[in-house]
């Protein structure tokens, strides 16, 4: 019954999401051609919140949870699980403070009003996952702009998503190049929850009343310290928040 209610607000939703992005795609637009960074920093931020309210056709909710207080001003690496493209809005809005910027597979960065504008004129960073070469070479571009403006990452560490929420081995090169080029960056595992679910059905329709959660764990610093074993404890501290999978 759920599925079958589900299928005429999908319809809303879906309506809403895209009338939102191609509103929001010239606003960004000219923010960044008259206010620069900031200014377009800040309209990527309200875009987000309206793509998160876009959910409630859905009864779709979303939440954060800190574990400590995360001060503004470092460089952080919030590594997370990844299980929908309903993971982004929120980790972007709720992590505005701290300047997150994205790596993404470069199929998202052309095509899609405000995300592929985002993802090229945002400082994200945008990979081709069949070219080693490339992949390397953004990345470490990507890092160093990173380390010195003082930016943080947003990296899905699991590589691609989970469509079960269950956990998935963390991917290491990727990880081990930020690294090495944002040395003074702090890790923060991030545990996403219940966005999984939002796909429960496939594509069409969405799964309703669902209560996507983050969890910013404490902050891990990196100096100093073998990398596989940071990455080995950052993976066991996401996956152990986990809360729900498919059975």
């Amino acid at each position: 019954m759920q599925k079958i209610i589900s299928y005429p607000l999908t319809v809303v939703h879906l309506l809403l999401f895209f009338l939102f992005l191609v509103i929001f795609h010239p606003i960004q637009l000219l923010c960044y051609k008259l206010g620069g960074y900031n200014s377009h920093r800040k309209s990527v931020y309200i875009l987000n919140w309206f793509l998160m309210q876009s959910q409630l056709p859905l009864f779709n909710t979303f939440s954060i949870n800190y574990k400590s207080e995360l001060p503004v001003g470092p460089s952080y690496v919030f590594v997370c699980n990844h299980q929908s493209m309903f993971d982004i809005p929120p980790l972007i809005y709720y992590l505005r403070d701290y300047h997150a910027k994205f790596i993404a597979k470069k199929e998202l960065a052309k095509g899609i009003p405000s995300i592929s504008l985002n993802l090229r004129i945002g400082e994200n960073c945008a990979i081709d996952r069949k070219d080693r070469k490339q992949a390397i070479t953004a990345l470490i571009k990507f890092a160093k702009n990173v380390h010195e403006k003082k930016r943080s990452v947003v990296i899905f560490a699991e590589g691609t998503r989970s469509r079960t929420g269950v956990p998935k081995p963390f991917q290491t090169n990727g990880l081990k190049t930020i690294f090495k080029y944002a040395p003074d960056a702090v890790i923060v595992p991030v545990t996403v929850n219940n966005s999984w679910k939002v796909d429960r059905y496939g594509k069409f329709p969405y799964g309703m009343g669902n209560k996507i959660a983050l969890t910013i764990h404490n902050p891990i610093p990196i100096q100093g310290r073998d990398m596989d074993e940071v990455i080995l404890e950052t993976q066991e501290i996401v996956h152990n928040g986990v809360t729900s999978t498919a059975v």
